[in-house]
């Protein structure tokens, strides 16, 4: 019994995981940037999927459901994009009505 205890003892180091100081990186950017930076990747989603249509158009090795999938992804993205905008143009509202 003690055997089996000294056999698995010699495997805890290997259990413990080393600590990892994490950087946050968020905390130095702002709500613009991070804004500007999602802004850029619709960007690209939207420049993404139409290069790709384009390509299955003109009849480049391209199948139906990639075309689909990166349309549906810039689609929703954008979506996400406008709902962002109407919550903050809805938050800025509320906060001209309170009074002060």
């Amino acid at each position: 019994m003690i055997n089996e205890i000294n056999a698995v003892s010699k495997y805890q180091p290997l259990l413990e995981q080393p600590k990892v100081e994490k950087k946050d990186e968020t905390q130095n950017t702002s709500f613009a940037d991070t804004m500007q930076k999602f802004i850029e990747e619709i960007n690209a989603s939207q420049i993404a999927s139409n290069e790709i249509t384009e390509s299955f158009i003109k009849g480049e090795d391209v199948d139906l459901h990639d075309v689909t999938i990166a349309a549906q992804k810039a689609k929703t993205s954008f979506q996400l994009l406008l709902e962002l905008r109407n919550k903050g143009i809805e938050l800025y509202r509320e906060v001209l009505r309170m009074q002060v």
